[in-house]
């Protein structure tokens, strides 16, 4: 099982998306976050492979926890979701370490893919999952 940790500030979303991955049978959600200011004690704690963190957060951003555990030279990999399509939201998230980029309209079964393709050691951005999404 690839362990997982969601972060996301919509509780009824981050319930969806645990649901999904614990469905999935070879993923895992070892933890969830509702704020990026809790990532930096919970990758520690709870070790997932990916974290699957929103972009837009109150206290503090998924882009800011990324470049947090950037910092701390954690080996979790990073998979940025947001429904914000701008590329400088894109190119700040590989500036902070990020290895993917979701839109939240993508499909579950693609979601499911980039979070397999990334704990495996590929990427999961919008490029790839293009043709794909539509």
């Amino acid at each position: 099982m690839t362990p997982v940790l969601v972060v996301d500030d919509h509780p009824f979303f981050r319930t969806c998306l645990v649901d999904l991955i614990n469905a999935s049978g070879d993923l895992q959600v070892v933890g969830e976050c509702a704020d990026g200011s809790e990532v930096a004690t919970a990758v520690p704690a709870l070790r997932p492979e990916v974290v699957l963190m929103d972009v837009s957060m109150g206290e503090m951003s998924g882009l800011e926890a990324a470049a947090g555990l950037q910092r701390q030279g954690n080996a979790a990999s990073v998979i940025m979701l947001s429904s914000e399509t701008a590329e400088s939201s894109q190119a700040t998230a590989r500036l902070y370490g990020a290895v993917g980029y979701l839109f939240k309209g993508i499909r579950p079964d693609l979601m499911l893919d980039a979070i397999r393709r990334v704990a495996a050691g590929g990427t999961a951005w919008p490029e790839d999952w293009a043709v794909a999404a539509r």
